[in-house]
């Protein structure tokens, strides 16, 4: 099979790295998986794999390219993964291979150790990777893929402890940045999260004897589980026999949960904190109506991230909401190479216009986001050639100036528009009449923090608007990146 291949104008957008599910204590666990895996697929667009495990037939695993809805519903393929206990994930590609991702890369990934298998899948990204690989080749490991994950494996096969629980948390303090992770051996289902808690992982119950653990609650809506709560920040759980036993293997540090999760990442039905993603981003209209006020006619999102905002911007401002843009459902993500005069179409492939109602209005465009700003202006042409009088751009996001190192495919910062240019420089470059973005302190209070963002001590990892690494990205510094200053 060919390499999946990605939309070729979804390259303007943040991606998240993927998602992470799994399953114990009930039959045919790998199909409770799939169906999780597709709630995820937001996560991951560009390959997945299921492993499972039965006593009779021992480990087992599948991965393939492409969507979960076309791999993983196959009786050819969901027929080699039995057994009551499974694990799966779903990826783009961040630290290991960019481009054709190869099938090796695809997780989870799996080691047999003395005291038997273990199959790990891990969501985020570690910032000290490169050392690790270096130091582990150079003791005589032999790694299969491009992926910082693999590490993790490689960490724990070097370990004296004694069983795979404890191996998985040696290997853990070793390893530095960002980590939610899904594992399973022969009897138990493990979920950890690394102290700062920025990627996310939730526990469910599925009837009288199962459980779930999943990167957001919609993975357990789909399969029917009862939401129990949120894996805690440097918490490990283990589930064997209907019984779960919690330890907390990592020093105690303060909670930096990734705030972009509640901008974009996160499916809007999910909740986090114990609120809704999709209450958060209409929240974060009502700032942007508060902080950046302007006369128009219009309150238009850009489909389908920013339509939240989009409603509370309208709510609050009293200005009509209208779906002015229009999304082509039927895109999807593997579209065949375009000819180079397909490829010029731009946005046009994926969103047109709706006319009979832009035309003459003065359009306030709500989105999610401005990485390179490419599609926006893209966007801007496309409302200005339907006749709007005037276009004024509202991002529910802060200014996009650095690059994530903790899960999240971000370019380089000088390709981040915000990272050279101010906001009336980004809005001359966009053509529009006005652009504004909702503050730090804006976004904080939306996502449930009265008094906006605690300077001293942040609620959240904002790294990605503020320059202010939780964690030192101790590899990139050894290429060359540079961080913020100090203030």
């Amino acid at each position: 099979m060919a390499p999946f291949r990605s939309h070729p104008f979804d390259d303007d957008k943040l991606k998240e790295e993927c998602g992470i599910f799994g399953v114990v204590g009930v039959e045919d666990a790998s199909n409770f998986v799939a169906l999780g895996l597709h709630a995820l697929q937001h996560r991951g667009q560009e390959a997945g794999g299921i492993v499972s495990y039965h006593p009779d037939h021992g480990f087992n695993s599948a991965r393939r390219f492409g969507y979960v809805r076309d791999n993983f519903t196959k009786p050819d393929v969901m027929d080699t993964l039995p057994g009551p206990l499974a694990i799966g994930h779903v990826r783009y590609s961040t630290a290991g291979s960019k481009g054709a991702t190869a099938i090796r890369d695809v997780q989870p990934f799996f080691g047999e150790f003395s005291m038997g298998g273990c199959a790990i899948a891990h969501n985020g990204n570690l910032t000290n990777a490169t050392a690790l690989r270096r130091e582990l080749i150079e003791r005589g490991s032999i790694f299969q893929s491009s992926s910082d994950s693999e590490c993790i494996i490689h960490l724990m096969a070097r370990s004296i402890q004694k069983t795979l629980s404890e191996r998985i948390k040696d290997a853990l303090r070793r390893v530095e940045g960002a980590f939610s992770i899904v594992a399973m051996t022969r009897t138990k289902l493990i979920g950890v999260r690394d102290p700062l808690g920025v990627r996310p992982l939730v526990l469910g119950r599925i009837g009288d004897s199962g459980w779930a653990l999943s990167s957001e609650t919609c993975g357990l809506d789909i399969i029917g589980a009862d939401f129990i709560r949120e894996i805690e920040p440097g918490e490990m759980v283990v589930i064997e026999d209907n019984q779960i036993v919690s330890t907390h293997p990592f020093a105690p540090a303060k909670s930096r949960f990734c705030i972009f999760e509640n901008v974009y990442f996160s499916r809007p039905d999910s909740i986090i904190g114990g609120r809704s993603v999709y209450e958060t981003r209409r929240q974060i209209g009502v700032e942007l109506a508060r902080e950046a006020p302007v006369d128009a006619d219009l309150v238009c999102p850009v489909p389908d991230s920013g339509t939240p905002a989009a409603i509370g911007y309208a709510h609050e401002s009293g200005i009509p909401f209208g779906m002015g843009i229009i999304r082509n459902q039927y895109m999807g993500r593997t579209f065949i190479e375009p000819s180079e005069s397909i490829r010029n179409m731009g946005v046009r492939l994926k969103l047109n216009v709706n006319r009979a109602l832009i035309k003459g209005k003065r359009v306030i465009l709500v989105d999610d986001s401005v990485v390179r700003g490419t599609t926006s202006r893209k966007i801007k042409d496309m409302i200005l050639e339907a006749g709007a009088a005037e276009v004024h751009f509202r991002i529910a996001s802060p200014p996009t100036a650095w690059p994530c190192f903790y899960g999240v495919d971000t370019p380089e910062r000088s390709k981040l528009l915000a990272a050279t240019m101010s906001e009336d420089e980004m809005r001359d470059w966009i053509g529009v009449n006005s652009l504004k973005f909702v503050s730090l302190d804006g976004l904080y209070r939306a996502a449930g923090e009265a008094m906006g963002r605690d300077m001293a001590a942040p609620q959240y990892c904002d790294a990605c608007f503020s320059g202010d690494y939780p964690v030192v990205p101790s590899d990139k510094i050894e290429e060359g990146f540079q961080m913020k200053a100090a203030e």
